[in-house]
């Protein structure tokens, strides 16, 4: 998936951004696709930090429209049968302060899907605003993780691969903690 990517890029160098992005937003969605494979591709073809910001910008504007997709197509239909599990019960009814602070925290946790919590806002009562600026925010540390990891594996071969998983680790552990 990522050679494809990558040799995408290297036909369309002058469209290569746009295409990135355009590929996020369908993967945001999309909100079942992961989204470490375009990662990769940018980091590989952009460098490191381009290849990220270009990530990020494509995360935050996909999980944007995703958000507003949602909201126009699926809040009625969905929200009564999301009541069903408490935790995203409670992204649901949550507001404001609340909503911006669960939002952040689920971006933050590695094993969520992203779709789940963009839908599970969008059927909810938190505004666009605070959706797109808790999202984007937590978005950042796991798509550094994410492309620190790409750059390792591609840099390091194994000494990467134990680095990441040693972070992995930590950060599942940090995560438990605050969650209880």
């Amino acid at each position: 998936m990522v050679d494809s990517l990558l040799q995408l890029f290297k036909e369309y160098q002058n469209l290569a951004i746009i295409i990135s992005i355009c590929i996020s937003i369908i993967i945001a969605v999309l909100g079942i696709v992961p989204s470490v494979f375009i990662t990769a591709a940018n980091i590989l073809f952009f460098g490191f930090w381009n290849g990220m910001f270009i990530s990020f910008l494509g995360e935050a504007i996909g999980a944007g429209i995703a958000f507003l997709l949602y909201r126009k197509g699926f809040k009625k239909a969905f929200e009564k049968k999301l009541y069903r599990y408490p935790k995203v019960k409670r992204l649901i009814d949550a507001e404001n302060k609340e909503a911006f602070y669960l939002v952040l925290a689920l971006r933050l946790i590695p094993f969520v899907p992203s779709g789940l919590i963009t839908f599970a806002a969008a059927v909810g009562r938190i505004s666009f605003l605070v959706f797109i600026i808790a999202s984007s925010l937590g978005k950042l540390p796991a798509l550094f993780i994410e492309a620190y990891a790409v750059n390792a594996v591609t840099d390091f071969g194994w000494q990467g691969k134990l680095i990441l998983s040693a972070a992995a680790v930590v950060l599942l552990y940090w995560v438990t903690l605050k969650k209880k």
